[in-house]
């Protein structure tokens, strides 16, 4: 599947929903864990904006790339943001997307701001 940079160097980034573990099964709660690194994987909601328009995106980053202490509403820097499309298929059910990948999300808040 294809792999596409995001340029954000013109947006404004604020998180909207704060990390969280991915999980690989609800069921079992396995952790989603990033091949490369062994790290845990984390999901963030974050809102974009550009140009006009907003849209929330939830991005996927390893454990050790997101800053502590991400609030709601902390404006954030996104370091390495990758779209990828997917598709499978569950029971005879074809589903398709788009996932978000970054390295790193950082705060940008001041120091004495931050939770």
């Amino acid at each position: 599947m294809a792999t596409f940079k995001i340029d954000l160097s013109t947006a404004f980034v604020f998180v909207v929903i704060p990390p969280a573990l991915k999980l690989v099964s609800k069921q079992t709660g396995e952790v989603a864990i990033d091949r490369e690194t062994g790290a845990k994987l984390l999901t963030v909601g974050l809102t974009i904006a550009d140009d006009g328009e907003a849209n929330l995106y939830n991005v996927t980053v390893p454990e050790t790339g997101v800053s502590e202490g991400l609030a709601v509403g902390m404006p954030v820097a996104v370091t390495g943001l990758k779209a990828r499309d997917w598709e499978n298929e569950f029971n005879g059910q074809k589903r398709h997307g788009i996932s978000f990948r970054a390295m790193a999300i950082t705060s940008l808040a001041p120091a004495s701001v931050k939770a």
